[in-house]
């Protein structure tokens, strides 16, 4: 049976972090060659290190993806090599503020995943359209977490965040679908496996840290499936929108929140 991304080339930013290094190793899976790329070395290494004891193809470059010149020439770099840039996924930290009411946060933690956010889609986004667009073919996806449309209080920039880049994000795939190129995106929110007290900490606070079972739990309460999404929901999700099973499907979001946001 063909594998669902064979002979495709992916670049993953964030692949070295919790749903990152799962779509990587999803992706590798099915068939794709991984390119991996973030900005510290250590656990690029040790996904890429994963992929190929198991058969798989990967690559490491370490690199911010906020620097416009290290994009560009990182997205150039895997043309050369490769031949073609097939996916792209920006999985990066933004550096969301929550749990803070908005009229007292500051205009730097309100911004900074706004910004952070949009500027990296925007930077990775381009690069790979740039070569895609030669190619006449490919996939860009992203994620963020349903709170664009939502009113939640105590969820700060990450509402703010997630309208900014799914807008662009739409905006892209009108443009980009003239040159066959398909721009979809993940909704998901508290993947069980990339969990963790330190994560919940830099985002509202080391003091206002819950336990990571506890949220698991609350969001198995409140989801219609009664459970929390799994890392391996989102990267088969991905696996799915990457591949050209999925090719009549541009510009929407796939539903990977167990029923925790029903629209």
């Amino acid at each position: 049976m063909t594998k669902l991304l064979e002979g495709k080339n992916a670049i993953i930013y964030g692949g070295g972090g919790g749903i990152g290094s799962g779509v990587a190793k999803t992706f590798a899976r099915e068939g794709a060659t991984v390119f991996l790329a973030g900005r510290t070395k250590a656990p690029l290494q040790m996904v890429a290190d994963d992929i190929t004891s198991n058969g798989g193809k990967a690559h490491i470059t370490v690199l911010d993806a906020l620097d416009e010149q290290a994009v560009d020439k990182h997205a150039k770099s895997v043309v050369d090599q490769a031949g073609t840039i097939d996916v792209s996924f920006n999985l990066i930290t933004r550096g969301d503020a929550q749990g803070t009411p908005l009229v007292e946060m500051t205009k730097d933690d309100l911004l900074r995943a706004v910004v952070n956010g949009l500027q990296s889609q925007f930077l990775t986004s381009r690069a790979a359209a740039r070569r895609m667009i030669e190619q006449h073919s490919g996939v860009i996806l992203h994620l963020n977490s349903a709170s664009g449309d939502g009113a939640q209080p105590g969820m700060g920039s990450t509402g703010p965040a997630d309208a900014a880049t799914e807008s662009f994000m739409r905006y892209l795939a009108a443009e980009l679908g003239p040159h066959g190129i398909r721009v979809c995106g993940i909704w998901t929110a508290a993947v069980v496996e990339t969990l963790s007290k330190e994560k919940f900490g830099a985002v509202v606070g080391e003091k206002n840290a819950p336990e990571p079972e506890m949220v698991v739990q609350m969001i198995s309460g409140m989801a219609a499936l009664r459970r929390a999404p799994r890392l391996a929901d989102v990267a088969e999700a991905a696996a799915f929108l990457a591949s050209n099973r999925a090719a009549g499907i541009t510009g929407s979001m796939a539903n990977v929140t167990s029923g925790l946001v029903l629209r």
